[in-house]
């Protein structure tokens, strides 16, 4: 865990250095790899590193698990506090669930459960939806923290509060990283302004695409179920049963995929085990799919290209009705 933190987040600083090299701001496609290249890293590092530390399981000792949490995750450009609240105290009870599940919140853009009102526009949601996906990461800075930050209620979440101190500060906390990505390579490179925000964008486009479509494809596919509560508020299946029936693994054995996605790809052994680092879910995955198996419990698991194309057939059935 350490040497993945201290290697992604040393190749971090040096791509965001590369930025200010004169022949790098001198060439556009150098400084739009740059950026890209930038910014996968970062997702990298939110994905191996600051991930880990939302659960503890980064360090033993909590107040470095919060502190590398909150510079990593805030460091892209996202609210570490707002998502810390939606995934611990929302996704991971309720993963899937109407109502209860944050990350599938209804929206007017997509329909992502079964049980959402289905809307005329959102029969084509299969062929927009990479659209949307492009500009997912510079929706949630600039729109969906907003959003959130002004949701009394969501999903399970009732009540929310947030003090003017904390809306003050994540608006710096944003302020700041458009000054580190735009204002200040505006000013001290050899680039222009315009050429700035070509690669910003870009990056943002790429790195969109890369988070949205290798995690999206954990829970919301054709194989993966959406259970819904009975007249008395009961789930049909128990804690554990819940997370194989709602959960979607990819290459779960492989140690590249691990080292790449943080354990993303386990999904299944991360829900069950949150408390247990991503490092050991390559070893215990086997284990979980032979029990699984034995005790006919569901257990879903596919290619990231099948998965993927699972996904928007799992749009495309929605849009469908």
């Amino acid at each position: 865990m350490l040497i993945k933190f201290a290697g992604y987040s040393l190749l971090y600083i040096a791509l965001y250095i590369c930025i200010y090299i004169p022949f790098v701001g001198a060439n556009i496609y150098l400084l739009i790899s740059s950026y890209v290249l930038f910014g996968l890293t970062g997702i990298l590092l939110a994905f191996n590193c600051a991930h880990d530390c939302v659960h503890n399981t980064f360090s033993k000792n909590k107040r470095v698990n919060k502190i590398v949490f909150y510079c990593v995750f805030n460091s892209q450009g996202v609210n570490s506090r707002l998502w810390h609240k939606r995934h611990i105290a929302s996704h991971h009870i309720f993963p899937n669930v109407d109502g209860c599940d944050a990350d599938i919140d209804d929206n007017p853009f997509m329909r992502l459960s079964p049980h959402h009102k289905l809307r005329k526009y959102q029969q084509y949601q299969h062929i927009y939806a990479v659209f949307l996906y492009l500009v997912y990461t510079l929706h949630w800075i600039f729109v969906k923290d907003f959003i959130y930050l002004g949701k009394k209620n969501l999903a399970n979440l009732k009540d929310q509060t947030h003090s003017l101190a904390f809306i003050a500060e994540l608006i710096i906390l944003k302020l700041l990283y458009l000054t580190f990505l735009i204002v200040l390579p505006a000013l001290f490179t050899t680039a222009t302004f315009q050429q700035i925000m070509i690669a910003f964008i870009a990056m943002h486009f790429i790195i969109s695409l890369f988070f949205v479509l290798t995690l999206i494809i954990s829970h919301l596919c054709l194989e993966t179920e959406f259970p819904e509560v009975n007249e008395n508020g009961e789930l049909p299946y128990n804690y554990y049963e819940h997370q194989l029936a709602v959960s979607l693994d990819y290459h779960p054995e492989s140690k590249l995929a691990n080292f790449i996605f943080g354990g993303f790809n386990s999904h299944t052994a991360h829900h069950l085990f949150p408390n247990m680092q991503h490092t050991l879910y390559t070893h215990i995955t086997p284990l979980i799919r032979e029990k699984a198996i034995k005790h006919k419990l569901p257990y879903h698991e596919k290619s990231i290209p099948r998965a993927i194309r699972s996904h928007f057939g799992y749009l495309k059935k929605l849009g469908a009705g």
